[in-house]
């Protein structure tokens, strides 16, 4: 096969590409935004069937939502198995024990250190928010898949959800009035009070909004770059590039596998952080 006729199958796919509206970057966020269509291997896309509006409203399931069901199932039923492996065995094996040393990971090295004695409390929403994440972006690395902790629909809800168990931690441990009180240090001077109070309610709300931004600028990035990579074969017109390309792309999803572990670790890690900070204030 000549160079010429390398070229043109290349500008063919590229055709093939713009008349689909994916030209450009356009393909690109084709992959990594949400839609309304699943790719499947060797079967195309399927669309998702249209459900009737309820109260004005369309709740018909996008691909993010599709897969963070798959993810919700994935971790209740591998739950499920460990835990009825576990009753019949106290001695954990393969399975189990993987699991158990994340468990025990979660509450020995995130819970117990940034939350202290009341950290029982908080361990199932934090072991929960952990796999659920976790699950995601390894869910996302499959191909044909999708990740949607690369959503920031997705991970603001998850910051909001963390939002309010931070607030409830501070609320339970200090009291209602106890614990909006304690965010204010004691010894300000009247003239800085109305400052610090605004400063401390900001803060509220800057804490979800860094886990959010964090997880969702995290996730989407890998993404992109791999996709970039590989479009450059299309946008150089030549093959030659490609094994720069894929060499580069196959490091950086490596390196994502990393980063999908990390990421879990550490939105579950600040939001223990966080709960720790609500629920132990200075007076």
């Amino acid at each position: 096969m000549t160079a010429n006729s390398n070229i043109d199958t290349l500008k063919a796919v590229a055709d093939t590409l713009e008349s689909a509206g994916k030209s450009d970057s356009g393909w690109i966020l084709h992959h990594v935004l949400d839609g309304k269509e699943i790719e499947l291997p060797f079967l195309g896309y399927i669309h998702i069937p249209q459900l009737p509006l309820v109260f004005g409203i369309d709740i018909t399931p996008t691909k993010h939502v599709v897969f963070m069901w798959i993810a919700a199932i994935l971790v209740f039923i591998t739950f499920y198995v460990v835990a009825k492996r576990y009753r019949k065995s106290l001695v954990p094996k393969r399975l189990t024990n993987f699991f158990e040393v994340l468990v025990v990971f979660v509450r020995d090295e995130i819970a117990e250190p940034t939350i202290g004695k009341p950290y029982r409390t908080f361990l199932p929403f934090l072991l929960t928010m952990f796999f659920f994440i976790l699950f995601g972006n390894f869910l996302g690395l499959i191909p044909f898949s999708s990740t949607f902790t690369s959503n920031i629909a997705v991970t603001a809800a998850l910051a909001i959800i963390s939002f309010f168990m931070i607030q409830l931690g501070g609320i339970k441990q200090n009291g209602f009035f106890g614990y909006f009180k304690g965010l204010v240090p004691h010894g300000i001077p009247v003239m800085l009070l109305p400052l610090m109070v605004l400063v401390e309610i900001l803060g509220l709300f800057t804490k979800p909004f860094a886990l959010c931004i964090r997880l969702f600028a995290n996730m989407i990035a890998g993404h992109t770059v791999i996709l970039a990579l590989l479009g450059l074969i299309f946008f150089m017109g030549t093959i030659f590039i490609a094994p720069v390309s894929v060499a580069f792309a196959i490091f950086i999803y490596l390196l994502e596998i990393l980063v999908a572990l990390i990421q879990a670790y550490i939105f579950t890690m600040l939001t223990s952080l966080f709960i720790g900070m609500a629920v132990h204030q200075e007076h």
